[in-house]
């Protein structure tokens, strides 16, 4: 959760017209040391992220893609040396999106699931009567 900047500046001035160190403060607002040091130098909630991600290779990984465009992810990360989660978000800040067709072809299609819609008239076993 965000705190406001309202709520930031308050703490910050109290800090200033009672002179207390960043210690009391945190301990008196029940907020972090850390984040009385991270608003001291700036205010504003910062809204993106800064830190590049470096595990993953976007060059190898577009290769990947290039080359194997109906692997999975689990596939792409035995070969890239990382995670499915880590391989699900490069290729998402990449804009790579793929989705599996299910009317493709029978020789084509894998492991593709549908899965039938949920039809209010069947009730689930949690749900049924005792009828003994």
């Amino acid at each position: 959760m965000t705190y406001s900047i309202d709520y930031r500046r308050k703490v910050l001035s109290i800090r200033e017209k009672e002179n207390l160190t960043i210690a009391e403060v945190a301990e008196r607002f029940c907020i972090g040391i850390a984040t009385v040091v991270r608003w001291l130098k700036r205010v504003e909630p910062q809204r993106t992220r800064v830190k590049p991600a470096i595990k993953i290779d976007r060059i190898a990984l577009a290769r990947d893609v290039r080359e194997y465009p109906d692997a999975y992810q689990s596939e792409r990360g035995k070969r890239l040396g990382v995670s499915e989660k880590g391989i699900g978000h490069a290729l998402r800040r990449m804009n790579i999106t793929y989705k599996k067709n299910t009317t493709a072809p029978k020789g084509q299609r894998r492991r593709t699931a549908c899965l039938p819609r949920e039809d209010k008239s069947i009730r689930s076993p949690r749900s049924h009567d005792r009828l003994h």
